[in-house]
């Protein structure tokens, strides 16, 4: 099956806005991409492919796709969208294969078009490889000028071709795939958790510091059958058994043969990103030998302790706040109740309320209980503030409900500085907490008082060693050297890569 391309690039111009253009600036990070890979010959590979990226969706919305193997035959089907909306019973049908590999994107770096949607699909002389990528790296200007050296051609803005197309440049130099590809891992600089496929196996790849996350599962009795996906939910959804994270610096190749572990990297030093703990994986994923939710509901707790309240009731933002609030609530005694009810059914709407509708408070995602609130002293609990837009729009409605006091606990320290490995976060003069003090913050958003969690407090709550953690959105403490033209500017991301 060939891409499904609507429209190419060239019909497409850049700076022209497709639906997915509009409306993705939100008072969140953004979530990172999710991949998945399985190896399982006799098995129905593009099916299991999409429940585990329909478990996965939390990681991007924006577009899916699915690459698999019928020997030397690659099948590919992506488009925009979400994984339900992208594929049917009968394109499934049409993804023949043992291996599969899938993505579901949210665009960090290049535009959100089908085009730049993954897993990228590259020709070499060994045959097809597909490429699923998760981060960012930092040197793609350094990169792309190296590939460019060696006529290259790009069809993307996407710093997940360039890594392909290293892979390949070194198989067409002679190389065999696991030669080719630990040669090109050396040229990349930042965070890439990867999925690549190619017609005899699979592969699973961390760069140096394991900034994004990894895991390798076995699915049923079969050990000829592996699973590799973001996080461990994309395992569950299809009955595979966890084995371990792949590590920092390593690469995991699946064959007829079985699993074969390579490190390709003398110094590897893990530094996971924190975010993924906070906010970003699902809840019900196991990090660090547990689920997140249990590490979330404990920075609640840890965030009760440092910075307590006299208030009547603690209600938590859905999703992400909740089990923090939960935690918060068993430290402090007070009672927790639901304040804020979600509609779990609007996602990215392009229909977009008129002046009148908005002045009169219309409220599609979080609608207040007045018969809860009212007249109550409350701590609203949330995982995070970027931008403070959508936090001062909940606090006025949370009083709009009777709320005789509203405060505000964050269960992350303030984010002073933008992400350049996977997560998009708004230029750093953007980040509210960048600019202004905690008393400031909580004058501009309306709360009687608010109070984050202490960046100590975050990391001793994890249990394990706090140097193992990436927390460079708190403290600019980066570990992989961030060019100045990037630091500058985060629109200078996407510009480094399309102009090299």
């Amino acid at each position: 099956m060939k891409p499904n391309y609507p429209y190419d690039d060239a019909s497409q111009p850049e700076g022209q806005s497709t639906e997915l253009d509009i409306e993705r600036s939100v008072d969140k990070p953004e979530e990172a991409c999710g991949v998945f890979g399985i190896y399982a010959p006799e098995e129905d590979v593009a099916k299991l492919t999409y429940f585990g990226l329909y478990a996965l969706q939390h990681r991007g919305q924006e577009s899916a796709g699915i690459a698999t193997f019928e020997g030397e035959k690659v099948h590919l089907y992506k488009e925009m969208g979400l994984v339900s909306q992208v594929f049917s019973e009968t394109i499934l049908s049409e993804l023949k294969g043992s291996i599969g590999v899938g993505h579901t994107r949210y665009s960090t770096t290049g535009s959100s078009r089908v085009v730049n949607a993954q897993p990228a699909v590259i020709e070499t002389r060994l045959g097809s490889l597909a490429l699923a990528h998760n981060g960012n790296l930092v040197n793609t200007a350094n990169l792309r000028s190296k590939l460019e050296q060696r006529n290259c051609n790009f069809l993307t803005t996407t710093d997940s071709e360039m890594i392909a197309l290293a892979i390949a440049s070194e198989v067409d130099r002679g190389k065999d795939w696991l030669e080719a590809a630990i040669s090109a891992f050396h040229w990349c600089q930042g965070a890439f958790s990867l999925v690549v496929g190619t017609p005899v196996g699979v592969m699973g790849v961390r760069d140096p510091n394991g900034i994004r996350p990894l895991v390798l599962g076995t699915l049923g009795n079969n050990p000829q059958r592996y699973v590799l996906a973001s996080e461990t939910c994309g395992l569950d959804i299809i009955g595979a058994e966890y084995v371990r994270d792949v590590e920092p610096g390593e690469l995991v190749w699946i064959t007829d043969a079985g699993v074969a572990s390579f490190h390709w990297t003398q110094k590897p030093e893990r530094k996971l990103c924190i975010f993924e703990m906070i906010y970003f994986a699902r809840p019900d994923s196991i990090m660090e030998g547990e689920s997140l939710y249990s590490y979330r509901m404990r920075i609640g707790r840890q965030l009760a302790k440092e910075s307590p309240a006299d208030v009547d009731l603690i209600i938590g933002v859905p999703d992400s706040g909740i089990p923090a609030a939960i935690g918060f609530s068993q430290e402090s005694g007070i009672t927790y109740a639901e304040g804020l009810i979600k509609n779990r059914y609007v996602g990215r709407t392009f229909i977009q309320p008129t002046q009148k509708m908005r002045e009169s408070g219309i409220k599609m995602k979080l609608n207040p209980l007045k018969d809860v609130l009212n007249g109550k002293r409350v701590i609203v609990v949330d995982d995070s503030i970027v931008r403070g837009t959508t936090s001062r729009k909940l606090v006025q409605a949370i009083r709009d409900a009777g709320a005789t006091e509203v405060h505000m606990r964050v269960s992350s320290p303030p984010v002073t500085h933008p992400c350049f490995y996977g997560i998009d976060t708004d230029n750093q003069d953007q980040l509210i907490a960048a600019t202004k003090s905690v008393e400031e913050i909580a004058q501009q958003i309306g709360v009687d008082s608010l109070a984050y969690l202490s960046w100590e407090g975050m990391l001793k709550s994890t249990g394990e060693d706090p140097n193992s953690f990436c927390s460079a959105c708190f403290t600019g403490d980066y570990p992989v050297p961030v060019p100045e033209l990037l630091k500058r500017s985060k629109l200078m991301l996407e510009k480094a890569i399309a102009l090299g």
